[in-house]
C-alpha cells in the first residue's frame, strides 16, 4: 500500500488517478494534428486521412478549417476534463457535470473508434465496398485512428469510474453518468442512421 503526502496509507482508489492524467495526455496529443492542419500544414494528412478531407485541407476550405480548430479545442477540453477527473472530487454539482461529460465522451469516442475498426475489417474481408480512393488510407483508420479513438473512450471510462469512487455521495454521479452515456449512445446511433461520421 502506498502512502499519501501526509504519511497516511493511501487507499487503492486514490491511486487510480493515473487514468485522468492519461486522458489529459491523450487529449492534448490528439489536439496537435488538428491545430497543425488548421494552420495549413499537410504533413501526415496525405497518407493517413481520407482523400476528400485532404482536398478540403489543401484548399483551406473555410468551414473545414473552422471544424479543425473546433475539434482541436474539444480535444484540449477533453484533456482538461481528464485533469479535473484526476484531481476531484470538486463538489456535488461539479462532480455530476464531470460524470455526465466524461461518460458522454467515453461512449462517443469508443463508438467512433470501434466503427472505424469494424468498417476496416469488413472492407478488408470484402463484405463492405468503399470508394477506391479511400482504400490506400483504410489501414490508418483501421489500425491507428480507430484504436486511438477507442482507447480515448476507454481511458475516459476508467477515469470517470475512479472519480466516481472518490465522490462522497456517488449516487447522483451514477445518474449523471448514465444520462451522459445514454445521450451519447443515442447521438451516435442517430449519426450512424443519418450516415454522418
Amino acid at each position: 500500500m502506498t502512502r499519501s503526502r501526509s504519511g497516511d496509507p493511501e487507499p487503492p482508489r486514490a491511486r487510480r488517478r493515473w487514468a485522468g492524467h492519461a486522458v489529459a495526455v491523450w487529449g492534448f496529443a490528439f489536439a496537435v494534428p488538428s491545430f497543425y492542419w488548421a494552420l495549413g500544414g499537410t504533413a501526415g494528412a496525405t497518407t493517413t486521412i481520407s482523400p476528400s478531407l485532404v482536398r478540403l485541407l489543401e484548399e483551406q476550405v473555410t468551414w473545414f478549417v473552422v471544424t479543425l480548430w473546433a475539434t482541436g479545442t474539444l480535444k484540449v477540453v477533453g484533456g482538461l476534463l481528464g485533469l479535473a477527473l484526476a484531481r476531484g472530487p470538486w463538489g456535488r454539482t461539479a462532480d455530476r457535470l464531470l460524470q455526465f461529460a466524461a461518460w458522454g465522451a467515453a461512449v462517443l469516442l469508443f463508438w467512433h473508434g470501434a466503427a472505424f475498426v469494424v468498417q476496416g475489417v469488413l472492407a478488408g474481408t470484402g463484405a463492405l465496398d468503399l470508394p477506391a480512393d479511400f482504400l490506400p488510407v483504410l489501414p490508418w483508420y483501421t489500425y491507428l485512428w480507430g484504436p486511438w479513438f477507442a482507447a480515448g473512450g476507454l481511458l475516459f471510462a476508467v477515469a470517470a469510474r475512479a472519480h466516481l469512487a472518490r465522490m462522497p455521495d456517488p449516487r447522483g454521479g451514477t445518474v449523471a453518468a448514465a444520462i451522459g452515456g445514454a445521450g451519447a449512445l443515442l447521438l451516435s446511433a442517430a449519426a450512424l442512421a443519418a450516415g454522418v461520421g
